[in-house]
């Protein structure tokens, strides 16, 4: 009968190529690893040395990696390719031994800080490696994509990272009091959760509630696409209308804008389920808005591309006129403060609701 083997410890152990296989018992593949790994390495600090070249012992420490990354992806392969008998006599194993109830439930929390860790720790293989690529992955797609198209900007969807932190982290801890309690636990993708809850016509408020940090996101993943998607536009779009009209003084909105879409999403979440959720967008349109909408959107395109094409081009051929200066001194200011007092008249020109009713009335 086979003794019973940790997986987070093969993990561990095999963060030196090989070692885990030969913990797992799988000696050949842990061989194999070992002597390519360390192998290679030697080899090819012996040839950069030689040749006193940096590109070889690049080469030689992006193999490494690869081979390191192909050894760590093998080992999980090979465990989740697991027999039903040792599943079976893992398991048992577990249930008897009742005195590693809570220390199961002590490291599987103190593993879930590293997300998928504690889910490895419970035998969700499936699930943790979903968390594991998704956290990690995020991070790498993001710095590879900003260092590849040197625009910072990517890097704002780093913020997404405290959310599959925050998700990863509550549901291994829901996950590990459900099988304390004696439920059978399903090694399934989230993704595969959330296409359930679809079939079945619900969603998770936990996730609606972490969607919720990103304004919109929340409402959108509730059904209220009206809503969310005006919240989103409102909350990126007043970043690019700060930074093209240099309103730094008006940053202060942002926050308020960010609160205000994060408890919408808070109070829509509580609603699910039990009361009927209305798609109510922030800003009934019904056509009135959308001539002035249409003009502002041509008048920032027409605005853009003097800014960015007309307008180095005369300056480049007529350095006499400083129009970038002037435009930065003068014709910014002036457009603020036109939109300013221009909305504020629009205010104040409305007639008072209270007007309104009493007109009906006298109808």
């Amino acid at each position: 009968m086979p003794y019973e083997r940790n997986r987070l410890l093969a993990l561990l152990l095999n963060i030196i190529p090989g070692v885990g296989h030969l913990y797992w018992g799988k000696k050949g593949r842990g061989i194999t690893y070992l002597v390519l790994f360390f192998g290679g390495c030697l080899f090819g600090t012996v040839l950069a040395i030689a040749a006193e070249s940096g590109e070889v012992a690049m080469v030689t420490l992006v193999t490494a990696i690869i081979l390191w990354l192909i050894s760590m992806f093998d080992l999980l392969i090979t465990m989740l390719r697991e027999s039903p008998e040792e599943r079976a006599y893992r398991d048992h194993v577990r249930q008897m031994s009742g005195a590693g109830r809570e220390s199961e439930k002590f490291y599987t929390i103190l593993l879930s800080f590293v997300p998928g860790l504690g889910h490895f720790q419970l035998g969700l293989m499936q699930r943790g490696l979903s968390f594991l690529i998704a956290f990690f992955g995020l991070i790498t797609m993001m710095f590879f994509v900003t260092g590849l198209t040197h625009e910072s900007v990517f890097l704002l969807f780093l913020g997404l990272l405290p959310i599959i932190w925050l998700y990863s982290m509550f549901d291994a801890v829901q996950l590990v009091h459900r099988k304390l309690a004696g439920e059978p636990l399903v090694d399934r993708t989230p993704f595969d959760d959330w296409e359930a809850g679809r079939i079945e016509g619900r969603r998770s408020k936990v996730l609606a509630t972490l969607l919720s940090a990103f304004p919109g996101a929340g409402q959108m993943y509730l059904g209220l696409q009206k809503r969310g998607l005006q919240m989103m536009v409102l909350f990126l779009g007043s970043f690019y209308i700060i930074d093209v009209l240099r309103l730094s003084v008006f940053l202060f909105v942002i926050p308020i804008i960010w609160f205000y879409c994060f408890f919408d999403g808070l109070q829509q979440t509580s609603r699910y389920g039990i009361l009927p959720m209305e798609d109510h967008p922030l800003l009934e349109t019904r056509g009135e808005y959308q001539h002035w909408l249409g003009v502002v959107l041509i008048l920032l395109g027409v605005y853009f591309v003097g800014i960015e094409l007309i307008v180095p081009v005369l300056d480049a051929n007529f350095p006499g006129l400083r129009l970038s200066f002037r435009i930065e001194k003068y014709l910014r200011p002036t457009i603020v403060a036109v939109l300013l007092i221009g909305g504020g008249i629009k205010l104040l020109a409305r007639p008072k609701r209270r007007d309104v009713f009493w007109n009906d009335g006298d109808i």
